[in-house]
């Protein structure tokens, strides 16, 4: 699975709360009824939201993942469209190409 390095800095200056972040994820993921597909595909629409690369790129990788499709991912994209604007919307989709063909190649 690919970290930025930035992510395992983190981790080796900052265990505990590294520890902790991990545990709380672990913990959110647990306290509800969706599988790991739909909640993958949800955080991808946060994702969006935040106008994040580096959680587009993230999100769609877990998402794939977990079995979600391309064309499963690119409607999650779409649905970002009235929510978030053209922009974001547009940007995410560029994102989630690199991703389909870094998996491609």
């Amino acid at each position: 699975m690919y970290l930025p390095k930035i992510y395992g800095k983190f981790s080796d200056k900052f265990p505990d709360i590294f520890k902790d972040f991990q545990q709380l994820g672990k913990t959110c993921r647990e306290s509800g009824p969706l599988d790991k597909k739909c909640q993958d595909l949800i955080n991808l629409g946060i994702a969006i939201g935040a106008n994040s690369r580096g959680a587009v790129r993230s999100q769609s990788r877990k998402a794939l993942e977990s079995g979600a499709t391309q064309d499963e991912i690119l409607h999650a994209v779409l649905l970002s469209l009235t929510t978030t604007g053209f922009p974001k919307m547009i940007a995410a989709m560029g994102w989630v190409d690199e991703v389909f063909n870094e998996v491609e190649s």
